[in-house]
């Protein structure tokens, strides 16, 4: 038999897609979010990897637009629509990958930090305090200096340096909740802090955290593409970043071969503006506040 809490849980999750639904913004950006990854999933199912080798290209340097190549061709030949579907799959993996590390550190960060008290709590909040501080981007691009270059480097790089902001809504959050007659109660019947924490609060503050991680993908990516374009990405793996750092090194903008800097540079705008309005949607449709003034 099913439990009410699972029930409860159900009818909380159909309300919030019933409001959400009422976000108009928030559906045009999830609906091209489902489009961009079906293409990037799809990608090895409707065209071939060895076309991205360079030694097998089938065109010719930088042909523009034609009904062969809908998007032109790059340097070495290739396709640049097939560069730009397998360079969504590298994006929004590293952008999705980066999100969940930066997001689990920052969540923990910001429970102990709301929730102990004493030296945790300052220890914590210095720590926190110390990444605010230093330049996120100057800090991942060192990060991938002295790691070997790989996805798995900048996942770590992206990860560990943009996890502060989520800890301070996390812990401001948390002070909230603890706060609320219900938790006191929770804390005077015996409640541990594994009990406190897991039952009362972490729940009360996973709203707030999936909409914030839904911003904090469109960064990630963001940095990803930074990092590629700066030469620090994977060598060996298309992005979106690298084909705009393959753009500029090769003199594609000098011979005005713009075919070749706009799909790359406009997938980026468009998937993370449509993370953005995702992300102030469900923002909108969990905190009462904002809803009211909408």
């Amino acid at each position: 038999m099913t439990s009410p809490v699972w029930w409860r849980r159900r009818a909380a999750a159909a309300a919030v897609w019933r409001a959400f639904r009422g976000e108009r913004g928030g559906l045009v950006g999830l609906g091209v979010l489902l489009l961009a990854v079906s293409l990037a999933v799809a990608a090895p199912l409707v065209t071939a990897e060895a076309e991205l080798d360079v030694t097998t290209a089938p065109g010719s340097p930088l042909e523009p637009p034609s009904w062969e190549f809908p998007l032109g061709t790059d340097v070495d030949g290739r396709s640049v629509l097939l560069l730009t579907l397998w360079g969504a799959r590298v994006s929004l993996l590293v952008g999705f990958a980066a999100t969940v590390l930066s997001v689990v550190i920052g969540t923990l960060v910001g429970l102990a930090a709301g929730h102990f008290r004493g030296w945790v709590a300052s220890v914590l909040l210095r720590f926190t305090d110390f990444f605010l501080v230093l330049p996120s981007l100057v800090l991942a691009i060192a990060l991938s200096t002295v790691l070997p270059q790989g996805i798995a480097t900048i996942v770590l790089a992206v990860g560990v340096t943009s996890w502060p902001a989520t800890a301070r809504l996390v812990r401001a959050q948390t002070l909230t909740v603890e706060s609320r007659p219900f938790v006191e109660r929770a804390r005077a019947l015996g409640g541990g802090h594994a009990h406190v924490v897991g039952r009362h609060v972490l729940p009360a503050v996973l709203p707030l955290v999936l909409a914030n991680t839904t911003l904090v993908v469109g960064n990630s990516i963001i940095a990803e593409s930074t990092l590629a374009f700066l030469g620090l990405g994977d060598p060996s793996a298309v992005s979106w970043g690298s084909m705009l750092q393959t753009a500029l090194s090769s003199g594609s903008v000098s011979a005005g071969a713009w075919w070749y800097l706009v799909p790359p540079g406009l997938a980026i705008v468009v998937v993370v503006l449509s993370f953005t309005l995702v992300g102030r949607a469900l923002e909108t449709v969990l905190n009462p506040g904002l809803r009211g003034r909408s």
